[in-house]
């Protein structure tokens, strides 16, 4: 009985991938993705609108968990501290990592996965170019935040800037709160682990990742609540879009391979044909016309050689 594949289930894609095509590939994406956080600056009173209408927002209704979190973690070094080191770090190590491993050892699934993950990064550059959020901690003190990660920074590499190192905060753009990829990119980390990890441990991580990461970011004061929700939301948004993205690019491969030969005319493999003689005969044909004097009408299959025609050889004596 035939077998058949369950629509969205596809293997191996069509195309081997090469780990020096896709290194540069990933290197771009974050390269776009830092340039993309630079160049989306935005006005800095527009920024700070935004970050108070979502702050009211939440209040209104009563979904405004960064307040009891903040305080938690700056008046517990014990949580505060490892919570910066969390931030600062991990969205660097593990979402590599990840990728890495599906790399090479879930290599019929990494196509989708790179892609559902660059997708979802790009539209997450749109949102911060539109939507420039001051986030919790560059509020007045008033609103009762404060950045743990300047309250801890003698503890780490960072400042009081994000989580850029010491000196180095003017090359971020601290005002590219919503949507948070910190949930996105763990978000997508918890997926992979969970769906592809096979073991229990795999399983939990990939739920206390995600989670843990929510609520690392709200409680340093880096996102409101609502910008892990649209983070969750870009990744939702990301994972639909991905089977066109991988059509599209399917389709520009199709249409510069038909225009780029993959083959040199001189080639060996370039002609179908082997020319011997100024007679031409198909692969696996020896002798010119041999194929014309085995088929001619009126041939006798029992016929010596020299009665098929005068190109044919003699027989052997």
């Amino acid at each position: 009985m035939p077998q058949t594949e369950t629509p969205g289930t596809e293997a191996a894609p069509r195309t081997r991938l090469r780990w020096w095509t896709e290194l540069p590939l990933i290197v771009l994406v974050y390269a776009c993705y830092s340039a993309g956080r630079l160049l989306a600056r935005g006005d800095v009173t527009t920024a700070v609108d935004h970050g108070l209408a979502i702050l009211r927002i939440e209040k209104f209704l009563h979904i405004n968990a960064e307040h009891p979190l903040n305080r938690l973690f700056r008046s517990q070094a014990w949580i505060g501290v490892p919570a910066d080191f969390w931030y600062a770090s991990l969205h660097y190590v593990v979402t590599p990592a990840i990728l890495v491993w599906l790399f090479r050892s879930r290599a019929v699934r990494y196509r989708a996965a790179r892609t559902w993950l660059m997708t979802s990064t790009f539209m997450g550059l749109i949102g911060f170019t539109l939507l420039p959020t001051c986030p919790p901690r560059l509020l007045s003190a008033g609103h009762g935040f404060v950045d743990t990660m300047a309250q801890y920074s003698s503890y780490g590499w960072w400042g009081g800037e994000a989580s850029a190192p010491r000196g180095m905060g003017g090359m971020t753009n601290q005002y590219a709160a919503m949507p948070s990829l910190h949930v996105g990119w763990a978000l997508w980390c918890g997926v992979m682990l969970w769906r592809h990890g096979g073991t229990r441990l795999a399983k939990t991580a990939g739920v206390v990742y995600p989670l843990v990461t929510t609520l690392v970011v709200m409680g340093t004061a880096n996102h409101y609540f609502l910008d892990a929700v649209a983070g969750a939301a870009v990744m939702g948004v990301g994972l639909l879009l991905t089977p066109l993205v991988m059509r599209g690019a399917d389709r520009a491969r199709v249409w510069f391979t038909a225009r780029v030969p993959l083959l040199p005319a001189d080639s060996p493999g370039a002609s179908a044909s082997i020319v011997s003689g100024g007679c031409q005969t198909s692969p696996g044909e020896r002798i010119p016309r041999q194929r014309e004097s085995r088929l001619r009408p009126g041939t006798d299959p029992g016929a010596s050689p020299s009665d098929a025609g005068d190109g044919a050889p003699a027989a052997a004596r």
